[in-house]
């Protein structure tokens, strides 16, 4: 794209703006929430869109889950998007702008904006956004997948989840010669000296770590799998945890293990070890003993673990529908209902909402 259709002019020529991705479940969230309490930045915040972020407030791209969902939306070619794309128009430009610049601080001059798929899409940021900075975070593959099947309406098999992730990533990697600021972390790093990786993205964007706040106000961030929201502190930085990783971890360990499935998820973690080794994670160290482990390529059939993977794809493909089925129905259901009965129940999340939040 030509950089003409987009010139800084007056305040813009300071501004900076932070893009924070990575694949879905992998700590983006925190991540970006974190890097917006920085001096001098600005984030997406009380917006009453899912985690605050940036994709659902914009008519100038279509979402993820126009895609299949955060789960396979990386397959479909056209959510990879570069300085090539028919989207880059003066006036899109413009309008994406907008669309975020109303809900941003602009009395700051760092603006950050946090969406999973931004690493799918830097090269187009870094071209509708003059001085962009991409901060990409990875986190274990299997905490990522498994949990992101949580979000039931988008399921996907563990078999496709490793591949998606693989794919994104290869992705990213392609791009990132393109870019001219990008800060790469792994979340368990992240987890292990948070105070660290702070300064260091900090320095990266030219800002500095705030002090702690003396005192604190809190709000609710919406979620897509808690109805009830997540209550996040307003100026103080979150602390990354690995306690949700290990619930995980000791799922996937009884999949290999003590599943009456266990010749299939043993049969995608030999498949998949090598590419993930590349990120410094295993699908099967620390997961089996290791006698076990060297006895998995032996075990596993060649020729009946693509049957194995189809027969997941086929279960996943017949769990999403009848989710969303569900989901349509009751989408029909409220259409139909007096508008006092969904008042009652509105008020009755609310008053739920508001016991959470006291808690």
């Amino acid at each position: 794209m030509n950089e003409s259709l987009h010139e800084p002019r007056g305040d813009e020529k300071r501004r900076k703006y932070v893009f924070v991705g990575g694949s879905p479940r992998s700590g983006t969230s925190l991540l970006g929430r974190n890097i917006a309490r920085m001096e001098d930045c600005t984030g997406l915040q009380n917006t009453g869109v899912f985690e605050d972020e940036g994709q659902f407030l914009q008519d100038v791209y279509p979402t993820a889950s126009a895609y299949g969902g955060s789960s396979r939306c990386g397959f479909d070619p056209r959510i990879h998007r570069t300085e090539a794309s028919h989207l880059l128009t003066p006036d899109n430009i413009r309008k994406l702008h907008a669309a975020w610049h109303v809900c941003w601080d602009n009395s700051k001059s760092i603006f950050v904006e946090k969406t999973p798929e931004n690493f799918l899409m830097t090269r187009f940021l870094q071209a509708a956004f003059p001085n962009s900075y991409f901060v990409v975070i990875k986190r274990h593959p299997v905490p990522v997948s498994m949990g992101g099947q949580k979000w039931t309406v988008n399921i996907t098999s563990l078999n496709r989840m490793f591949k998606h992730y693989l794919h994104c990533y290869r992705l990213f990697e392609d791009d990132r010669k393109y870019l001219k600021h990008v800060y790469e972390l792994r979340y368990e790093d992240y987890v292990e000296n948070p105070d660290k990786y702070h300064q260091e993205i900090a320095e990266f964007i030219g800002t500095r770590v705030p002090e702690p706040p003396k005192e604190d106000t809190f709000r609710i961030v919406l979620q897509q799998w808690n109805r009830l929201g997540l209550c996040v502190p307003e100026r103080g930085l979150e602390i990354p945890s690995a306690v949700y990783s290990k619930k995980y971890f000791d799922r996937w360990s009884n999949c290999l293990t003590r599943s009456p499935f266990k010749r299939y998820y043993r049969y995608i973690a030999v498949k998949y070890e090598p590419e993930f080794a590349r990120y410094g994670y295993s699908l099967i160290k620390g997961f089996v003993e290791d006698n076990e482990a060297l006895r998995l390529d032996s075990k596993v059939s060649a020729r009946l673990g693509p049957v194995y993977c189809l027969g997941a794809d086929l279960g996943a493909f017949l769990q999403r529908t009848a989710t969303r089925t569900g989901w349509r129905v009751r989408r029909g259901i409220k259409r139909i209902l007096p508008e006092f009965v969904l008042n009652r129940i509105r008020q009755t999340r609310h008053n739920a909402l508001l016991r959470h939040r006291r808690a």
